[in-house]
């Protein structure tokens, strides 16, 4: 039986989804899952995720800046997707995807430049005062010093030690697991640390899918019996705090 799931960070706007997207949001359907937040990056990616949000009712957009674009954009291109942002900001949930991500980083300049453009998603976020869906890589920490004064961040994918995970809840912000936690041991260990109250699931797809091939939202539903056993409680009680936890981050 399904259990009512909200997918809190997708990226159904990905070329990987172009084949056969409206399938893949009818699967999500009838698995149970009742939401799916889709995060943009680009300007592409946050336009798309608005005419996806418009065309489907449980569809909501977050628009944001991929650390990559931080990291390698020029400064017209940052401005432009920052510009963006700010004027449908009215037609989104949240903002983000934004954030750190230090592995990609060469040298200590590009890790400014992300921080730089990081830091004005930030300052977008309190001014509009929306929830902020942060990446962060190997930089949790850093993000977490960045982020402070905000009323809710949420750490998407989260994948940092369980000590910094604990500061983040202890702040009063949400961590969101990823279907990783179906088959990562650093992910159980998380997932049974963060408090239910605190805690979003997500499947970052088309990435980190659970099952063979393209991850989708559909397989969120994998890991409520994954936590439920974690956590040593039922499968329902799972969904059902998840699923409240991101109606309430995201106003939904």
């Amino acid at each position: 039986m399904p259990y009512p799931i909200i997918d809190s960070h997708c990226h159904l706007d990905f070329s990987k989804f172009n084949s056969d997207r409206d399938e893949v949001i009818e699967r999500a359907r009838k698995a149970g899952v009742i939401g799916m937040i889709n995060s943009g990056i680009s300007v592409k990616g946050n336009l798309m995720s608005l005419e996806l949000a418009e065309k489907h009712e449980d569809i909501h957009a977050c628009l944001g800046l991929s650390p990559d674009l931080g990291r390698t954009g020029s400064e017209e291109e940052i401005n432009t997707v920052l510009a963006q942002i700010e004027a449908n900001a009215d037609r989104a949930v949240g903002i983000g995807e934004a954030g750190l991500d230090y592995q990609d980083c060469e040298n200590e300049e590009e890790k400014a430049r992300q921080e730089a453009s990081f830091k004005k998603v930030i300052e977008l976020a309190k001014e509009l005062e929306k929830p902020l869906v942060v990446h962060a890589r190997q930089a949790e920490p850093e993000v977490l010093a960045l982020v402070q004064g905000l009323d809710t961040v949420i750490y998407h994918c989260y994948s940092g030690t369980v000590e910094t995970m604990k500061e983040i809840v202890d702040a009063g912000y949400y961590i969101s697991l990823a279907t990783l936690v179906c088959f990562s041991e650093c992910h159980r260990k998380l997932a049974a640390e963060v408090p239910l109250e605190n805690l979003l699931l997500e499947t970052d797809s088309p990435y980190l899918s659970p099952r063979r091939g393209r991850n989708e939202p559909a397989y969120v539903a994998d890991s409520i019996p994954v936590v439920a056993e974690i956590k040593k409680t039922d499968p329902s009680e799972v969904a059902k705090a998840v699923t409240k936890n991101t109606r309430r981050v995201f106003k939904i």
